[in-house]
């Protein structure tokens, strides 16, 4: 009988991702990966979830008892980050510390450990990459990777996780840690633009302001599932301690913002402008002008910091190692973009 595999968050989009490659690819038989969803029993979700041949067990970040026992028997667990990203609000904000998505994760971790998981997967977050030599999943640590410190509050949560995790795997709590830097998915540049919906633009040259731009390795979502499956099915061992690598698209392919707006406007046939503003003018249009929430918007504007650093444009191999495994390359960012806007029309 094949290891147990056991994804939370599998009806998600990274999750969902990665459950469709275990299963197309043949890596794991549907009776040995278990689902983990809040949804309750007898949703759409759990039917659709059962449809597939796969465990259904119901487990939520916020309810560490849930996961425990949602978490028996299963050696590998995949752990992708709660996407309750307003948890993180209040320190982006001057106040005191935390708490924020990084308890959700520890509570996940340590019932992951009493549940006697073996191998731990935790997706992480492209950013803090840096110019040092390429290293790929196979020779440890992170490929390429400047540091552990990262100029976005997104990014806040990742690093502390990852440092948790380091520990977990020094104390022996597991076998195998892996963290893994999930590459910047391809289908939210709309996000990065500005918030960008096509359908909400209709003059013929829409500006967008941001507070900085820089180049992003931006990587499909399909092929982040394919990479992480390769990953959870691998054989026992093979992550033995504590491993640590990015799963993006190579600096070759990196595009910026206003890279990305030329895209959009080619495919929707209407020019889209960047205008860099600073960070204090990006802020103020999105909360007063677009009426936006304002811890949110500070938050999340401090990914342009990061950007402007080049924290996004990354050096590692092991993405385009994993996908040539299974015979299959990244997908071409610019088709992903066009994909997306001819959908909107």
């Amino acid at each position: 009988m094949p290891e147990t595999i056991a994804i939370i968050g599998a009806s998600g989009k990274l999750g969902g991702a990665t459950l469709s490659a275990l299963l197309s690819h043949g890596l794991a038989p549907p009776e040995s990966v278990v689902a983990l969803t809040s949804a309750a029993e007898g949703s759409n979700k759990w039917a659709s979830l059962a449809a597939r041949g796969v465990r259904v067990r119901h487990a939520r970040y916020e309810d560490p008892a849930s996961l425990e026992a949602a978490l028996a028997g299963v050696h590998t667990f995949f752990l992708i980050s709660t996407p309750e990203i307003a948890l993180d609000f209040t320190e982006a904000d001057g106040t005191p510390l935390g708490p924020g998505r990084e308890t959700r994760h520890f509570a996940a971790i340590d019932a992951a450990a009493r549940a006697g998981v073996r191998r731990l997967v935790y997706s992480s977050l492209a950013f803090a990459s840096g110019a040092r030599g390429r290293r790929s999943a196979a020779e440890g640590g992170f490929g390429g990777v400047g540091g552990n410190e990262s100029k976005a509050d997104v990014m806040r949560a990742h690093l502390r996780t990852e440092a948790y995790l380091r520990r977990a795997a020094e104390e022996s709590r597991f076998d195998e840690v892996v963290a893994a830097r999930e590459g910047l998915y391809g289908e939210s540049w709309p996000l990065y633009l500005g918030y960008f919906s096509p359908r909400g633009w209709d003059d013929e040259r829409a500006a967008v302001k941001l507070a900085g731009d820089g180049k992003i390795c931006w990587t499909a979502i399909r092929d982040l599932g394919v990479a992480n499956a390769l990953v959870l099915a691998a054989p026992p061992g093979k992550y033995a301690g504590f491993h640590a690598f990015y799963l993006s698209t190579p600096p070759r392919t990196a595009k910026d913002l206003k890279e990305v707006a030329a895209l959009v406007g080619e495919a929707r046939g209407r020019e889209v402008v960047v205008e860099i503003v600073g960070r204090r003018e990006h802020e103020r249009h999105y909360i007063e002008d677009r009426g936006m929430d304002g811890p949110a918007v500070r938050w999340w504007a401090s990914t342009y910091d990061a950007l402007e650093a080049r924290e996004c444009v990354v050096d590692d191999p092991t993405l385009e190692e994993l996908l040539n495994s299974v015979g299959e390359k990244p997908t071409p960012f610019h088709e992903t973009v066009r994909a997306m806007v001819k959908k909107s029309d």
